[in-house]
């Protein structure tokens, strides 16, 4: 193997803890300057990872007894996959936390050893229930911070193999012979394969391929509130160049301030937004990590004006969208055809009307005959938008998902507390079960929807074409209930490019939010358990599970997830070529279902209302007027009008199509 001539300093040669020297740093910093200009400030605080370190570990002894008391009542009192993950995994996180008290009550300040073996311990007890809701959240320095490679490593099959190549680079990196496309073969001596292990290891996934997927995204980059920092302070990537050459290249590792984004919802404020979150924070702080390092042109389209388009897309062409950081929407040609291609990227939104009526407007620009819903990655976020968006996809009501509380004291206090909905947390439809498991014993609450019924039908169905949903492990929270309820309520088929979702079946509190649930209203609870946590730490536990609906009623999706139709496995050219193959699968399996199109618009003139239909795939019509039966008749293919009488005031319209007798198709419009 050749071995890339680099100049290093001799202080990082002598081993792991020392800082590098100044020009050392600055050698291996200077790229940084040829960033994109969206991000290049920011970056500018870029440091290496010696110089990191040498400002962690502040936490004084009592602040370490805090954060385990805290973690105590958690998951001890509010975690609601205990039972199951101590069954499931074999593990005892309460022990396991109570063996760090022990060992913190007996230590003093001199002998309490260092910080970073404090928070690996803390992870640890997280890690073991494998569960991507339930974190300890690392305090500053680590909170708000990523250590990153300056290029991604993606993994594809061929022939049923898994292989590993460099595909994004970040703008102003170069390097003589490592490009994007290279084959990786070892990190730091060890096969590639086996470092993907590893890091797997390191991660909560809930299952083998959700563990395995953040394990590949850990090779590249580390969310520090969430894990620490590499043990190594640089890389050795062994690789092969586009010439067949095998190689070698050291890299380090960097630190960098995340990217803020507004548009979050904030998880600690007490009000329905945070309380109706399903998110896997590290996916969502990579993902903004990736947008950052890879995709700065996204940032700068962000900060822009955007400019609506009403027009159809044209073949090959993108729309522009009000939410640039969420949805990327475009007119897809394949050789089965022309299709539309939309990309959720999060459901973390403060506004999920606003979310809904986006998708609703490009869905209904792009082509319509066929659409694929590409969510992979996308590690959730406000359930409402989650659940409130499948109704535009489906003629049938949608059935949100129920939730359960574990029956605990502590929970059955917070329920009481806000059971009439004073500050817009309404739990009061947990309350009496929680209350009556005293008497039967149960482990469980009742379930009850956290996304209201009348949200989540509001609208009404907006695509009527056949429709793709894609998948992969880092789906998570929100994502895994909208794959559920798209598959439980029959909506379309499911190509997956992992064996399932990452199944998180929760809804997430933080601590933050568990606090100001006993803090208010007023007057605060005296004897509430939460206290304040030192330096910006936090934590977060899956507080409600979900349950499946439909032919799967009753089943949890924490960590089964959503088991896909069919499999796609990547290739090397989905990986540096938009995911090209993939597309051309879903486009295949579009060609295959049945298409059905019903488009209306009205006129109003005295008291008749005119309505016109264009439809496709349906034999059968029905119109109501504020759910009332105006109109019965046979229809095929093509442009129709009928008249109905006009309603005095305001109504709903309702249109249900039927094809053999089945429902297929409906549309609700406000008169």
């Amino acid at each position: 193997m050749k071995k890339d001539n680099r100049k290093k300093s001799a202080r990082s040669k002598r081993g792991a803890g020392r800082t590098s020297s100044k020009a050392a740093k600055a050698t291996h910093l200077k790229f940084l300057k040829s960033t994109h200009p969206a991000v290049r400030a920011h970056l500018s605080a870029t440091n290496d990872l010696p110089t990191f370190l040498a400002s962690a570990g502040t936490l004084t002894l009592g602040q370490r007894k805090r954060l385990v008391e805290q973690a105590l009542i958690l998951v001890n009192e509010n975690f609601v996959h205990l039972p199951l993950k101590e069954s499931m995994h074999g593990v005892d996180p309460v022990q396991k936390l109570r063996l760090i008290e022990h060992r913190l009550n007996e230590s003093t300040p001199s002998t309490m050893g260092s910080e970073y073996d404090f928070h690996r311990d803390m992870i640890d007890v997280f890690t073991s229930v494998r569960d991507l809701h339930t974190n300890y959240l690392l305090p500053a320095p680590f909170a708000g911070t990523i250590a990153y490679l300056p290029f991604d490593i993606e993994e594809y099959y061929d022939q049923g193999e898994p292989r590993y190549i460099a595909t994004h680079m970040m703008q102003g990196f170069s390097h003589a012979h490592f490009k994007s496309g290279v084959e990786v073969k070892t990190l730091n001596g060890v096969p590639v394969r086996r470092a993907v292990d590893v890091s797997a290891d390191e991660h909560a996934g809930s299952n083998m391929a959700a563990r395995h997927a953040r394990g590949v995204d850990g090779l590249t980059i580390r969310a520090l509130q969430r894990s620490l920092p590499p043990n190594a302070l640089w890389v050795d990537v062994g690789y092969i160049d586009r010439n067949g050459v095998s190689r070698e290249m050291r890299q380090e590792w960097l630190v960098s301030p995340l990217l803020p984004d507004t548009g979050l919802v904030d998880a600690d404020a007490l009000d329905l937004n945070a309380a109706s979150l399903g998110v896997d924070v590290e996916a969502d702080i990579k993902q903004r990590a990736r947008k950052m390092l890879f995709a700065p042109q996204a940032v700068a389209a962000e900060k822009r004006r955007k400019r609506i388009t009403r027009q159809p897309a044209l073949a090959g062409e993108a729309l522009s969208t009000t939410l640039s950081g969420i949805f990327s929407a475009k007119s897809v040609t394949t050789p089965s055809g022309e299709f539309g291609y939309i990309r959720i990227f999060s459901f973390n939104v403060n506004n999920p009307d606003a979310f809904i009526a986006e998708f609703a407007r490009l869905v209904e620009l792009l082509p319509q005959d066929g659409l694929i819903i590409d969510v992979r990655g996308n590690g959730g976020g406000h359930i409402y938008a989650s659940e409130g968006l499948l109704q535009l996809l489906t003629p049938v009501e949608i059935t949100p998902e129920p939730t359960q509380f574990i029956n605990t004291a502590l929970n059955a206090r917070i329920c009481d507390r806000h059971r009439l909905n004073p500050l817009g947390v309404d739990l009061g439809p947990w309350v009496e079960s929680i209350r009556r498991s005293v008497e039967t014993g149960a482990i469980y609450s009742r379930g009850f929807p956290i996304t209201p019924p009348e949200f989540a039908n509001n609208r009404g169905q907006h695509y009527h074409g056949p429709i793709v949903l894609v998948t992969d492990a880092r789906c998570y929270s929100a994502t895994d209930i909208f794959a559920a309820g798209f598959q439980d309520h029959q909506i379309g088929h499911i190509l997956g490019v992992d064996d399932n979702t990452g199944a998180g079946g929760a809804n997430v509190w933080t601590h933050g939010l568990l606090r100001e649930l006993l803090r208010q209203p007023a007057p605060v609870d005296p004897d509430t358990p939460y206290k304040t946590l030192p330096n910006g730490a936090n934590m977060r536990v899956a507080i409600r599970r979900t349950l499946r609906v439909g032919e799967q009623s009753g089943t949890p999706v924490e960590d089964l997830g959503v088991t896909p139709d069919s499999r796609h496995a990547l290739t090397r050219e989905d990986l540096l070529d938009s995911n090209v193959d993939l597309i051309n699968r879903a486009a295949t399996i579009l060609a295959g279902m049945p298409r059905r199109r019903l488009q209306v618009g009205t006129n109003q003139s005295g008291s008749t209302l005119t309505i016109t239909v264009d439809t496709s795939g349906i034999d059968r019509l029905d119109t109501y007027v504020d759910g009332r039966p105006v109109d019965s008749r046979d229809i095929g293919n093509g442009s129709h009008s009928y008249s109905v009488t006009r309603p005095d005031s305001p109504a709903l319209l309702e249109l249900a199509g039927y094809d053999a007798g089945d429902y297929v198709a409906a549309r609700k419009l406000r008169l």
